[in-house]
């Protein structure tokens, strides 16, 4: 008979690191095992926005928030890059597992709720960095835009990355098929992330879509990112912190307590 204070406790300890960190491993080779797809098509597509918005507007653009424009937009395609992809990343890989009909080979293994948050969230964290560092490259490369202060742009990228994460494996929960899945990704994310500052300032926006803007987590992630390459920003960044991190609280709880429950994930 097991004793009382052995209850609860698994023979590899209260954390299972190895299968979590399985997990993590897993989802950094399902994405490299495609990089051409999941890093040079992100550099190669923000690459294309530069070009096409420096072909469409000219050298007679103006300044934005007393920066050149194109130093201005490379943070926002930076970082609205790293949301596709940190979304991208445990959405399809959720989804894909549930369409395949082989989610039970993540569900079966001893991993907690927990643990399954963290073993995907920790693949679209990986993601989202390695775009953040190729197109960060390429913007020192050929734009000259370096990083005034590094700290933030990591800061913001980790938890953009793990926000959107958390919101694809909700998303990836919630879909059944690829076409759900393809219209909360189409309807929902790639709308908030263009309407979130990505190309311009919210201040040339009138007041009331300015409010509905800080009500967008998305735009603080933008901003924040901005401000620690170029030193320029629309809102604080603490205050930046403080509305990601809550959502990020909310989402991952969220992700918790569904996989916790196997909502839409056992039959």
């Amino acid at each position: 008979m097991t004793s009382p204070s052995t209850m609860g406790v698994r023979r590899f300890g209260r954390v299972n690191w190895l299968g979590t960190w399985t997990l993590i491993l897993r989802e950094i080779r399902r994405f490299m095992n495609v990089w051409s797809q999941t890093v040079m098509a992100p550099l190669i597509n923000a690459g294309l926005f530069l070009m096409i918005f420096t072909i469409a507007i000219g050298p007679q653009r103006g300044d934005v928030m007393g920066v050149p424009f194109m130093t201005f937009l490379a943070p926002g395609i930076l970082t609205m890059t790293v949301i596709q992809n940190a979304f991208a990343n445990t959405s399809s890989s959720l989804a894909s597992a549930k369409v395949q009909g082989n989610i039970v080979d993540t569900l079966m293994p001893p991993l907690s709720a927990a643990e399954l948050v963290i073993g995907y969230l920790g693949g679209a964290v990986a993601r989202g960095a390695l775009v953040a560092v190729v197109i960060a490259l390429g913007s020192a490369i050929f734009l000259g835009v370096g990083l005034q202060q590094p700290v933030w742009v990591v800061v913001f990228v980790l938890l953009g990355s793990v926000l959107m994460g958390g919101l694809g494996l909700i998303a990836g929960i919630f879909a059944n098929k690829f076409d759900q899945l393809s219209a909360i990704s189409n309807f929902l994310i790639t709308p908030l992330a263009f309407l979130s500052g990505t190309f311009y300032s919210i201040e040339a926006l009138p007041p009331f879509m300015q409010t509905l803007s800080h009500a967008n987590p998305f735009f603080y992630i933008i901003d924040g990112v901005r401000f620690g390459m170029i030193g320029v920003s629309d809102s604080s960044p603490w205050v930046g912190i403080a509305v990601v991190s809550a959502a990020c609280i909310v989402v991952v709880g969220i992700c918790w307590r569904w996989m916790d429950t196997g909502y839409r994930l056992k039959a």
